[in-house]
């Protein structure tokens, strides 16, 4: 390769690089501008959106905001769609047909399809992918097309604390107690009482606590130990045993 050819080839390169840097530096631009809170609310006008929360960009599909309750403290990923009644520009009343506790953190992608009412304790926290529905599609007339028929509503709520693994779906009618785990890709339908643990499709109760038994059945694995508090980084290499440094063949 000549000179001129290999100078030519350097200068693209560089340019190639500081296009990528561009478009990234760029994208996080429209990403930090696009969320949407209450002190940065774009086009949408939440029933409650409180303080500290976020919906990060690109939104999913969200409508009538108006009928959607977010408590303070929540973060909702990208692409996650809430929506509240069939179609926009619905006038739904003055309550919430999707309220939101404080503190939940709602997995990238998932859907809170809305129509009678949805409701998420505080604290709850979703994996990506996950699908909850207060409606299913209605199918005993033989002589109407599945879609066409008038589907049947029945309320959800997610007890506070709960966990809801990836590609999780939640139907209609489905009440869930406190802290309850729910594993990834199960179909929960029905009540699950507090503290359980559920898997499958559809899902069944797993593991369950009570004050007499503990958790039966028992964990195989000891528990994670917290860390202490006040513990400094130092402290915390000490505490793991090596320096959390890429590893070299030169001495230290």
């Amino acid at each position: 390769m000549s000179i001129t050819a290999a100078a030519l080839a350097a200068v693209r390169s560089r340019a190639r690089r500081a296009v990528g840097r561009a478009v990234h530096q760029g994208w996080r631009w429209v990403q930090e501008r696009g969320a949407v809170s209450n002190q940065n609310p774009g086009p949408y006008r939440f029933h409650t959106l409180g303080d500290g929360s976020k919906l990060a960009f690109p939104l999913g599909t969200v409508f009538n905001e108006q009928s959607i309750a977010i408590g303070p403290f929540c973060i909702i990923g990208e692409r996650v769609t809430i929506s509240a009644g069939f179609l926009p520009g619905l006038d739904l009343g003055p309550e919430p047909v999707v309220r939101i506790g404080g503190g939940c953190v709602i997995g990238r992608g998932s859907h809170l399809v809305g129509h009678q009412s949805i409701v998420l304790g505080d604290d709850v926290w979703t994996g990506p992918n996950v699908y909850i529905s207060d409606q299913a599609h209605e199918y005993r007339n033989t002589d109407l097309p599945i879609g066409k028929q008038w589907p049947r509503n029945e309320p959800v709520e997610i007890g506070a604390g709960s966990w809801i693994g990836t590609g999780a779906v939640i139907l209609p009618g489905a009440r869930l107690g406190r802290n309850v785990v729910v594993a990834a890709g199960s179909v929960v339908r029905g009540e699950i009482p507090d503290h359980s643990v559920v898997a499958g499709a559809p899902a069944r109760v797993v593991r369950s606590f009570t004050e007499d038994d503990g958790w039966q059945p028992p964990f195989r694995t000891d528990p994670p130990r917290p860390l202490p508090e006040g513990v400094t980084a130092e402290q915390l290499r000490a505490l793991v045993g090596w320096d959390l440094h890429v590893p070299t063949d030169e001495p230290s």
